[in-house]
């Protein structure tokens, strides 16, 4: 089976080093960028993880897990040897550390200790990343990102102990009093299960996390800011190839079989799917070479889940791409993952679990990955 995924991907590495301006960005490492570009992958073709590069699938299954649960601190992520987003979470260490030194205050590890400047030790990300880990007060405090992905997916505008005014006594004697209240928000995601099991057509199936009133709360602003979903019918041809590979009686079917002498209801007891499901996600920045991979991947099992949540078949992925660019002190990199020449699509099998938010890791099994060395390449923050 060819693999249009990595040739797609690799024409994109492409086109930007050839026709990509300079420009600069808030990291200061600088950039070679595009305005646009689209993305669409076949998930009938396999699972869209790279293979002109090791990729981190272990990174890619946990985020996303970790964006479901609703979680907004890292200390999950770095306890199962995730470390992409603490680079984030050590830069708001480090910039209140420096502004404590300046203001006369200083604090050892994530204590205050004195105004002596000589007993400050300030932690380097490796240590960071270890307190993290096992100190669950230093993970409150300096773990936290703000209202990241998870709080805008699962629990859009919650709240916890907001004061709030309300009326209490009779209409005639109002006695307006305080009181704390706490809001769950609104979640996104089940909003998407439930439009997807009762209005399949709706044209609303879709996830925000750009939420304008929290922006300036998040230690990184979203760069895929929202994702769509669109079903399909599928014909009838095409769920009678579905029973035959996933029904026992269906094997031994005869070809002759036509949807003429074959009832409908054969499909709907045997519990076959009817409609195809395809997403498409939205992202405004994109690190071509570390991030755009790991998008890809994460956007595709996401797919997979609501398809097996709903009972349909994956249909195609599509990456809505703007601001498409390359650092440069990645461009070595993408020179070499160009030359080289992509491997079979890896499979995907999920356990069938109760729902979308009952997923674990050991639930999610990567087949017959087979890849190419990993290229490292410098995050920049």
């Amino acid at each position: 089976m060819s693999n249009g995924v990595d040739k797609s991907y690799q024409e994109l590495l492409k086109r930007v080093l050839s026709e990509g301006k300079l420009r600069g960005d808030r990291t200061g490492t600088g950039t070679i960028s595009i305005f646009s570009h689209t993305l669409e992958m076949d998930m009938t073709d396999g699972f869209p993880l790279l293979t002109t590069k090791k990729m981190f699938t272990n990174g890619v299954i946990h985020e996303l897990l970790w964006f479901l649960n609703g979680d907004t601190n890292i200390q999950y992520l770095v306890q199962n040897g995730v470390n992409i987003w603490t680079p984030d979470a050590y830069r708001g260490y480090v910039h209140y550390f420096d502004g404590a030194l300046e203001n006369g205050v200083t604090m050892l590890n994530n204590e205050f200790k004195s105004n002596n400047p000589h007993e400050a030790i300030k932690l380097t990300k490796e240590q960071f990343s270890e307190n993290i880990k096992t100190d669950n007060v230093f993970a409150k405090k300096w773990g936290e990102l703000g209202p990241v992905y998870g709080k805008q997916w699962v629990g859009w505008g919650s709240y916890e102990d907001r004061d709030d005014y309300v009326q209490n006594g009779s209409v005639t004697s109002p006695n307006i009093i305080k009181v704390k209240r706490t809001w769950s928000g609104i979640n996104q995601i089940e909003q998407v299960i439930d439009k997807l099991k009762n209005k399949p057509e709706d044209r609303r199936i879709m996830v925000s996390a750009w939420n304008v009133a929290e922006i300036d709360k998040m230690a990184l602003p979203p760069c895929h800011w929202a994702f769509e979903l669109y079903t399909e019918e599928l014909t009838h041809d095409e769920r009678f190839e579905i029973y035959k590979d996933a029904n026992v009686g269906g094997r031994v079917l005869q070809d002759h079989i036509t949807a003429i002498n074959f009832k409908q209801f054969h499909f709907d007891e045997a519990n076959i799917p009817s409609r195809r499901l395809s997403l498409k996600w939205h992202q405004r920045s994109v690190d071509t070479f570390l991030g755009l991979p790991f998008n890809i991947a994460s956007y595709a099992l996401l797919l997979h889940m609501f398809a097996q949540q709903t009972n349909m078949v994956v249909g195609t992925l599509v990456g809505d791409l703007t601001n498409v660019h390359i650092y440069k002190n990645h461009i070595e990199q993408c020179e070499e993952q160009i030359s080289r020449e992509p491997m079979e699509l890896a499979k995907l099998e999920l356990n069938k679990v109760d729902g979308i938010f009952s997923y674990t890791f050991d639930d999610i099994k990567i087949m017959d990955y087979k890849s190419h060395p990993p290229i490292k390449g410098e995050i920049s923050v």
